[in-house]
């Protein structure tokens, strides 16, 4: 050690001679290639040897200098032999054979991959060791990372080229152009330190570069400055990078000139208040989503702290549930109860249901298959012991492997961390090849990024169905369990039927006010074809009056029970309410649906309501109520301000402990919207719930029937004579992903659903 310490003295009291090889070029099996690939490539290393030589260059002898020769074969061999994920690992490695082997007093080792990523020349770590450091670390093995301001160690990305929109010239606004990005990264630990060949997130240029460049393709800047500064904050704020150095340049930019362009350093210090709008994962399904004009980013949306946040709990988990014996509903609902009420842990919230055919073991029934995001306290080995203590409290009782069970609970992820032990690996070593996994997983942590494969669970899904061991015989369906039926969301649109027990709706206010004509009017939705009946005892046309609870009460729920004591009993039953009570008590009288057109918005009971009859949802868009929102119907952007409002109100239900997959939304036709507007929604939908939009994923019921915006189009005040018009409108929603449309017309409608369905919905499974 005295001998170390007056190596490091000799170089610190004077300048040292440097030996240098340049561009050696070894193959390795090192990470994964630029298409993501495990294949042999080439890897660049470069060295720089600091070493006193004036003794060599008086006696000319190799023996009194480092033969670069050796350190050259030697490395090569070291590095073509070795086998290491991550570069950071590799070029830790080097340095240490060139102190230990080589007697290198102090050695930078760059290793870098050419195309390492798609659209970037090379990627790859620069490090600088000393002998002291290595002498330290065996002899301290569990000595803690040295923090970065005491190291040179630097990650880099040489000539990313992305398309922009950046300028200020109107060509330059109308379309896009190259630029070329350069970043240096600095670390906030050692890379390669204490010998781990694993990547965190800040120090992962790969999940780097894909969050960047999805920022810039969706964006667009006039000046380089802003453009430069938005990077440095996505790297800080998304990608959690403690400082970088930022290059852009424009090739375009001047026509005497190869490029030009700046060169910025920005740390966390520069954006101290935006790191915590970016981490709350949930919103990262809506925000950065391209919305017609705009991005979220650049609205007035929100982002508030969430009530159901960890509290006591510091870790979270995803967890993957199925089930192919006895009520297969019952037992996923069941084991989330357990987690909550027995085992301590906190559902923050769950996936869609889908049915899936049985894989490994054929010979078994169809499963039940979903995913849930929990809060724990308990370590892996522990949430693992709750899991097994459901799976058996619930009568799991393992006889063939992969064979039938009432319930099976897997933790896919924990935090970000990998783990292993002789129980449990984490992530779940199959996760990126069973779509019955993946499809849930990425309703709730589609951006969510597996932390060994550097995909995120979008990449690994899609991935997979284009796969040669993707079988589409397979299946994976949407599926949502109402009542006695099951509804499979890809199959065709579903028919909400019209029952408005009301004496002044707009279109039928008096015809059913009577229990006799009430039921009558059920009877023949149902023979119509109607999937489900919307009972409502209010109207919520423009300017109605409120009517009491009591009186709503007295309205729908003799209705309901005398619609089933009439033998109507499979065919399930919606109630049109904004009153938590009166959604308590339909249900307890036989309903299945709660319809609510203020998205819980006007009884601050609601959501508890929804939560605890564990039904299918739908939440609506509208402000105001009945009375006012006419006057409230300036929007900004009308599908943007539509999908922050609307975001909020299931937020606001999920917390609430509502099942994701009971939530249907709706936009809210002729609710706080005037003439355009209405046009406007249905000729937008996509941008509401297709794929890649803010509510993907989510079904969704649009209710056009002959309302006042078509009578205006078709110049018709009777309500009763707008039924084509009807049709054109309920035909554009399906076009658009429509999955439930409200109309008063079953009969015609079915028929006008049947092929529209044929033309924009069957032809696309």
């Amino acid at each position: 050690m005295m001998r170390l310490m007056r190596l490091s003295k000799l170089f610190v009291g004077s300048q040292m001679d440097k030996i240098i090889i340049k561009d050696l070029v070894v193959q390795n099996i090192i990470g994964v290639d630029s298409w993501e690939r495990v294949k042999r490539q080439p890897v660049i290393i470069n060295m720089t040897i600091q070493k006193n030589i004036s003794e060599a260059g008086k006696t000319d002898k190799l023996t009194d200098t480092i033969n670069y020769g050796t350190v050259s074969k030697v490395v090569t061999e070291f590095a073509e032999k070795s086998s290491y994920k991550s570069v950071e690992a590799l070029a830790d490695g080097i340095a240490k054979v060139c102190i230990n082997k080589c007697f290198a007093p102090r050695v930078t080792v760059s290793v870098e991959k050419p195309r390492a990523l798609l659209h970037a020349d090379s990627a790859g770590v620069e490090i600088t060791r000393t002998q002291e450091d290595y002498a330290h670390i065996e002899s301290t093995p569990d000595a803690l990372p040295v923090s970065a301001e005491n190291h040179e160690d630097i990650i880099f990305v040489k000539d990313l080229k992305l398309d922009a929109v950046i300028g200020v010239n109107p060509w330059e606004r109308e379309e896009k152009q190259p630029v070329i990005l350069n970043f240096t990264i600095y670390p906030k630990f050692r890379v390669g330190t204490l010998q781990k060949d694993h990547v965190i997130k800040p120090h992962n240029y790969r999940t780097i570069v894909r969050t960047i460049s999805k920022h810039v393709e969706e964006s667009s800047y006039k000046t380089v400055e802003a453009f430069s500064t938005a990077v440095a904050r996505i790297a800080i704020t998304q990608c959690h990078v403690k400082k970088i150095t930022i290059r852009v340049e424009k090739p375009c930019a001047l026509v005497f000139a190869k490029s030009a362009g700046i060169e910025i350093t920005r740390t966390d210090v520069h954006f101290p208040d935006e790191t915590l709008k970016i981490s709350q994962p949930r919103l990262n399904s809506l925000k950065g989503r391209n919305l017609g004009d705009e991005t979220i980013e650049n609205t007035n949306l929100k982002t508030t702290k969430l009530k159901n946040d960890y509290n006591h709990s510091s870790h979270f988990a995803f967890i993957g549930l199925g089930s192919n014996l006895g009520n297969r509903v019952i037992n996923i609902n069941e084991a989330l109860r357990l987690l909550e009420k027995s085992f301590g842990c906190k559902v923050l919230d769950t996936s869609f249901l889908y049915e899936s055919s049985p894989m490994y073991y054929s010979d078994q029934s169809n499963f039940l298959n979903a995913a849930c995001k929990v809060a724990t306290s308990s370590s892996p080995e522990e949430l693992l012991s709750k899991l097994k203590n459901i799976e058996s409290d619930m009568g799991r009782v393992k006889t063939i492997e992969n064979g039938p069970r009432p319930i099976d609970l897997d933790i896919l992820f924990y935090d970000d961390i990998e783990y292993s032990s002789n129980k449990l690996t984490i992530p779940h070593p199959k996760i990126n090849e069973r779509e019955f996994v993946l499809r849930p997983l990425c309703d709730i942590a589609k951006e969510f990024e597996h932390p060994k494969l550097y995909r995120t669970c979008g990449q690994l899904l899609s991935h997979y169905l284009k796969s040669p061991n993707y079988n589409a015989e397979n299946f994976v369906r949407k599926i949502l369990p109402i009542h006695n039926s099951k509804w499979d969301w890809n199959s065709r649109t579903f028919i909400m039927g019209v029952l408005n027990i009301t004496p002044d709706s707009f279109s039928d206010g008096g015809l059913y006010y009577n229990i006799e004509s009430a039921v009558e009017h059920a009877k023949k939705l149902v023979s119509e074809g109607a999937d489900i009946i919307d009972i409502g005892g209010m109207s919520t046309r423009p300017n109605a009056d409120d009517i009491s609870i009591e009186e709503e009460l007295a309205r729908v729920i003799p209705v309901i029970k005398a619609i089933r004591d009439k033998g109507i009993t499979n065919v399930p039953i919606s109630i049109d309410t904004f009153h938590a009570m009166v959604a308590e008590k339909a249900i307890e009288a036989g309903a299945n649906f709660i319809n609510d057109i203020s998205g819980g918005q006007l009884d601050p009971d609601m959501y508890q309501v929804m939560a605890k009859a564990n039904v299918p949802i739908c939440l609506q868009h509208m402000r105001g109520n009945p009375k006012t929102m006419t006057k409230l119907n300036q929007y900004d952007n009308i599908i943007t301000d539509i999908c922050g409002e609307l975001f909020e109100r299931v937020q606001r239900s999920i917390e609430a402990g509502v099942r994701r997959w009971n939530i249907t939304i709706d936009p809210g036709i002729g609710f706080a919207k005037n003439f355009d507007q209405n046009f406007q929604i249905l000729n937008r939908l996509q941008e509401l719930n297709g794929n890649n939009s803010p509510f993907e994923g989510f079904p969704c019921l649009i209710g056009p029937s002959l309302k006042a915006f078509i009578g205006k189009a078709i110049n018709q005040p009777d309500a009763q004579k707008r039924v084509w018009g009807t049709a054109a409108a309920c035909s554009a929603a399906i076009s658009g992903g429509a999955d439930i449309l409200r109309v008063h017309n079953v009969k015609e409608m079915l028929d006008v659903a049947k092929v529209s369905d044929k033309i924009y919905r069957i032809s696309k499974n």
